[in-house]
């Protein structure tokens, strides 16, 4: 099984997976039902401050990585989303859903990998792969 990063305005890929929208807001437009989500994790999501500058500026991405991988190291709801993410791939994909426009950078690029290094020890890297 494997962690995929899908933009949740397009088409689904793929429904076969456990569908975990990653961002704090709510994406316009989307309906709850359209969205067909297995769970919304906006505990996960970059503070709104730390949105609010980075602004989906390529450049400040080195910055915004550091910055929010400082705030997933302190945010209590990390373990808990980890658990829910090993407990997942045991028997499907996750597919981490996010708003932006930008499919290189952004948080779930990020979160992707954090939680890679961070279950590797947990679940055969095999089962993580894209």
């Amino acid at each position: 099984m494997a962690i995929k990063l899908e933009r949740i305005y397009t088409k689904p890929a793929d429904l076969d997976g456990y569908r975990v929208l990653v961002d704090r807001l709510w994406p316009r437009g989307i309906s709850k039902v359209n969205a067909q989500l297995a769970s919304w994790e906006k505990e996960m999501g970059p503070s709104t401050e730390l949105r609010k500058w980075f602004n989906h500026e390529p450049e400040k991405f080195p910055a915004f990585k550091e910055k929010y991988l400082a705030e997933l190291a302190a945010n209590a709801a990390l373990p808990d989303f980890l658990d829910l993410v090993a407990t997942q791939l045991a028997t499907q994909d996750v597919i981490f859903l996010y708003g932006a426009k930008d499919e290189t950078h952004n948080q779930a690029v990020i979160l992707k990998e954090l939680v890679l290094k961070r279950l590797a020890d947990r679940v055969p890297a095999t089962r993580l792969a894209d």
